[in-house]
Formats: C-alpha cells, sequence, structure tokens
C-alpha cells in the first residue's frame, strides 16, 4: 500500500516580526476561492523554499487531494497536476525534503496554521519536511485538561494564549513538535471551510477536483 503523507497546520496571534524583517504574504487563488497566507521568519528553510516554489508557478493547477472535516486540508502534491479524478494518485511526488524547523514555544497546530506534510516517524525519525506538500489546520476545540494530557512528557508548557486558542479557535494539538508550521492563514477563511466541507472518498480525497489557479506573492496596499 501507498504510504499517505501525514500533513497537519496554524492561526497564532500576530508577534513581533524577526530582526525587523516583514512577513511575507502568499494570495493563493483556487477554484473555491481565494484564500492568504503569511509566513513566518523563524523557519528560514521552508518559508525560502516555499516563496521559490511560488515565484516558479510551480503549484498552479496542483490539487487539494486530501481533506479531513474538523481537522485539515492538504495541498502540494505536484504529480496531481492535471490528474483525472478517475486515476490513483501517483507516489509522492516529494523528490527532497527539508529539515525540520520545531518551534512549539511560538507556533502549534492551533486553527489556521500552515504546516509542512511529511512521511510518519517509522521510514522518516528524523520528521524532515515535504518540500512541497502542505496542509492548513482547521482542527476541533479542546479543553484545558485535554491539552495537558498532549503536553505530558514533552520538553515545553503550551503558553496561556495557546491554551486559549485551542479552547477557543480549535486545532490539532497532536501534532505539536513534530510537523514544522511555517506559516497561517491570514484571510480567506470562507474558502478554506468551503474546501474541507467538500465530499470525499475513503482516502480523503475530494470526489471533486480542487485545484489551485495561481499562487503569488502578495504586498497588502498600505492604509
Amino acid at each position: 500500500m501507498k504510504r499517505i503523507l501525514f500533513l497537519l497546520a496554524l492561526l497564532v496571534l500576530p508577534l513581533p516580526k524577526l530582526c525587523g524583517q516583514e512577513r511575507p504574504q502568499v494570495l493563493v487563488e483556487t477554484s473555491k476561492g481565494p484564500f492568504i497566507i503569511e509566513l513566518y521568519n523563524e523557519t528560514p528553510i521552508h518559508r525560502d523554499n516555499f516563496l521559490r516554489l511560488v515565484d516558479e508557478g510551480a503549484y498552479v493547477g496542483v490539487q487539494f487531494h486530501r481533506v479531513i472535516k474538523d481537522f485539515m486540508v492538504q495541498t502540494g502534491h505536484l504529480k496531481t497536476r492535471g490528474l483525472d479524478r478517475k486515476l490513483e494518485l501517483p507516489e509522492d511526488s516529494t523528490e527532497t525534503t527539508l529539515p525540520g524547523e520545531f518551534h512549539p514555544e511560538l507556533y502549534v497546530h492551533v486553527r489556521g496554521a500552515v504546516a509542512a506534510a511529511r512521511q510518519p516517524d517509522d521510514v522518516n525519525p528524523e520528521m524532515r519536511s515535504s518540500s512541497c506538500q502542505f496542509y492548513i489546520v482547521t482542527g476541533k476545540y479542546f479543553t484545558e485538561y485535554d491539552l495537558k494530557e498532549k503536553a505530558q512528557g514533552r520538553s515545553w508548557q503550551y503558553t496561556d494564549e495557546q491554551k486559549k486558542q485551542y479552547m477557543f479557535e480549535g486545532g490539532a494539538p497532536h501534532l505539536d513538535g513534530t510537523y514544522t508550521v511555517f506559516g497561517r492563514l491570514l484571510d480567506g477563511w470562507g474558502t478554506i471551510d468551503k474546501i474541507q466541507r467538500v465530499d470525499t472518498d475513503d482516502n480523503d480525497r475530494p470526489l471533486k477536483n480542487i485545484i489551485i489557479k495561481s499562487m503569488r506573492r502578495y504586498t497588502p496596499k498600505k492604509k
């Protein structure tokens, strides 16, 4: 059986810019509507790799190939471009991987998190990221007791703000510290909600293709 990349993503309140750098933004146009991603400067390897793919047009025509309601929506499998829905997903298009950049003290998998997919621990003990596949977390709500259980045995603890986000916005805390969160959804929740509510098959693949029509760097207009 083919291994499916396990992906999973974050929405955190604005944090100070790294060394005064502006955070890059990317506008994504999909067949379900647009959304905007903001990338974190604290994960420079993932940030720069993502921007390179955007600039090269690598994601144009690529599908959202894995969607799980109240968890996440996943895309970036480059070999899904132009793939007929009747055909099986090809083997993962990742030829290279990226070293993990884990900063759970700053960024966790709250609703809106953008994170890198990767293969599971048994074949990927270094927890290296896919160089192209990523997901956006939708998630579900967690109680403070739930979060206390999730944090057992970890070398770090959730901040009060992170707890509030999981409790009132939702997320996927079981992924924290093991998947690289490299950005957040800045705008376009209506689009992501449309994507996460589509009908899917037993492999969590949408029954009708959802594609990325375009991606480009975005500079908001100054007020």
